[in-house]
């Protein structure tokens, strides 16, 4: 008579094969081919095996099979590591970068910047993104007519205009011709602007390699003052400076890229 507490290693699965871990091949995982006995750390795992590399420098392939590898003498299935997916590529502006791009139609609306050096350094930074959403930005070589070129341009819901201004600070003419403006042109136009003298302030002064943006005299011509006192040469020369310096955004000081961003997203928003 058999004991009812004998048990049976055949009957009770005792024999079951044991289960054999997944080991993810990281590179510098040290493992060993059972089959030859070659040692080594991972190098890399590719679509034909897992290539390593022993003590001495030599490189050899093995395949990648359930229970292939022994790792501390202990049988283990290596895997590939799992592909982290892209990073995306950023624009200048920051956003993500639309790749093959074509740029789509021009819209009915624009983006007005008041001179050339404005819209080159607008460009420089957020031109992918104005061709993306088919933004055209027009210089307008000063706001003193801004009024009748708004009228002339006759802005709509479909046909939005923005218009970005220098020096918009309370008190300044610019401040007081875009009230005008808001007022006689109603919500299809949008003025915003950053606070200082010229565009080339709202680049960060190390960018340009100085500590600090020098004073200009009050009736000075601004871009002049500032290559006189650094020794520019002209004002066409310090655009290229100027421009040439300016990689992304974070050359940009916050008030000129917050502005632009306004625009962009006032000039391409739903009707």
């Amino acid at each position: 008579m058999h004991s009812q507490r004998y048990r049976d290693p055949l009957a009770d699965g005792a024999r079951r094969k044991r289960e054999i871990p997944t080991v993810v091949g990281e590179s510098g995982l040290v493992v060993e081919d059972p089959a030859s006995g070659f040692c080594g750390a991972v190098i890399t795992i590719g679509k034909d095996g897992a290539v390593l590399e022993d003590a001495k420098g030599r490189r050899r392939v093995f395949p990648l099979r359930p229970a292939g590898f022994l790792i501390d003498g202990q049988p283990v299935t290596l895997v590939r590591p799992p592909v982290a997916p892209p990073t995306p590529v950023r624009s200048a502006s920051g956003s993500v970068r639309v790749e093959g791009l074509r740029a789509r139609t021009a819209r009915g609306g624009r983006i007005w910047v008041e001179g050339i050096h404005d819209a080159a350094l607008v460009e420089r930074v957020w031109g992918h993104d104005l061709r993306v959403e088919g933004v055209v930005v027009e210089p307008l070589h000063g706001i003193d007519d801004l009024a009748g070129a708004v009228a002339e341009f006759g802005p709509t819901e479909t046909s939005r205009l923005g218009v970005l201004v220098d020096h918009l600070v309370a008190g300044t003419k610019e401040t007081r011709l875009a009230a005008g403006i808001k007022n006689a042109a109603g919500r299809h136009v949008l003025v915003t602007g950053h606070p200082y003298v010229d565009v080339w302030q709202a680049v960060r002064p190390a960018t340009v390699g100085i500590r600090r943006w020098p004073e200009v005299p009050r009736g000075t011509d601004w871009k002049t003052g500032v290559c006189t006192a650094l020794g520019w040469g002209e004002p066409a020369d310090g655009a290229r400076r100027v421009l040439g310096a300016v990689r992304d955004f974070r050359d940009l000081e916050t008030p000129l890229i917050t502005a632009v961003e306004q625009l962009i997203d006032f000039v391409t928003g739903a009707p």
